[in-house]
């Protein structure tokens, strides 16, 4: 675990906003990814978390280049994503997979298990045609499924076998790194256990790379080793996951951890839930310095002035200028 196996230097991803029909008129420019620096160390599990719209699926899309990035850098084993030509990014994404967040969206309705899982070996070459019925037997049995049901149509299983199929899909030619978008939001609590126990074998039998995004702090702790708290574009802390959650630095991480329901009753009713001013700033129009600074309830002058940058605070890296003052 101790090299670098994906590299983000700088990473910005905008989205220009026209007006008009003939004669478009730029007038704004959402900001969804602004400026992120993260390494993710081959074999970890790094896990993702942030609110709705702070950029997370913007990031893994970015990532695997499916949404061209607006500035910076994605290096994966030392190969540079954002400036490869179409052909090598294609034969990149053999290392490099993804699991969206809704199976059922994700899959397409008209092929069966067997044409789903069977497409990505024949387009690489993987296998032969007739090989291919033993290979996706061999997917299905990994990700728990009876290779009988292989010519099945994605609406005969549940919520929690399709995206069984679609971890399966993105297993079929052995990547090194898998991202994975919200895998479990869309599912029931039960099956959600079962699916993270899954990825979390996969990753320690396959020594595969996980970067796991969700905004359920609770899901994070229990399957990643690193964490990466990220607002409006930007990662404003990043530590060991136990520490990170347990004892928040960043007011903001320090917000996402308070509203983490417990299952004491007792402790619950006791314990005081750190409620955020006002609603999350536009990306079209993010506030000056800090992008927090508007909601923190430590914010001072100085935080309007100059965006602090992710630097080394104690265990962890963090995004503050105010960082250890309270």
């Amino acid at each position: 675990m101790a090299d670098t196996f994906l590299e983000l230097i700088d990473i910005k991803t905008h989205f220009p906003i026209h007006e008009g029909f003939l004669f478009k008129k730029h007038t704004g420019t959402i900001k969804a990814v602004d400026g992120v620096n993260l390494k993710v160390k081959r074999g970890e599990v790094l896990g993702l978390v942030g609110e709705s719209g702070c950029g997370k699926s913007t990031l893994a899309r970015t990532i695997m280049q499916l949404v061209p990035t607006t500035g910076g850098t994605v290096i994966l084993e030392g190969k540079n994503l954002t400036t490869g030509s179409a052909e090598e990014v294609r034969l990149i994404r053999r290392d490099l997979q993804m699991v969206f967040q809704d199976p059922y969206a994700s899959l397409n309705p008209r092929m069966t298990v067997f044409a789903t899982l069977a497409e990505p070996l024949l387009v690489h070459g993987i296998c032969k045609k007739e090989e291919a019925i033993n290979h996706v037997a061999e997917l299905m049995t990994t990700v728990g499924l009876a290779p009988r049901f292989m010519q099945k149509y994605p609406h005969e299983f549940s919520g929690g076998q399709r995206q069984r199929i679609a971890i399966a899909r993105a297993l079929a030619l052995r990547p090194k790194i898998i991202i994975a978008d919200e895998p479990v939001s869309a599912l029931d609590v039960s099956i959600q256990a079962q699916i993270l126990n899954l990825l979390s074998e996969l990753c320690r039998k396959m020594n595969l790379t996980l970067l796991f995004i969700a905004h359920d702090l609770s899901v994070v702790k229990h399957i990643s080793d690193r964490v990466a708290v990220m607002y409006l574009g930007k990662i404003v802390e990043l530590g060991n996951a136990l520490d990170v959650i347990e004892h928040p630095q960043h007011p903001y991480t320090q917000a996402l951890v308070s509203a983490i329901p417990t299952p004491n009753p007792d402790v619950e009713r006791s314990r005081k839930r750190i409620v955020l001013a006002g609603d999350p700033p536009s990306p079209i129009n993010p506030p000056s310095g800090c992008s927090f600074h508007p909601r923190c309830r430590y914010a001072k002058e100085s935080c309007e002035i100059g965006v602090p940058p992710l630097v080394p605070f104690q265990d962890r890296e963090i995004a503050c200028i105010r960082a250890g003052e309270f």
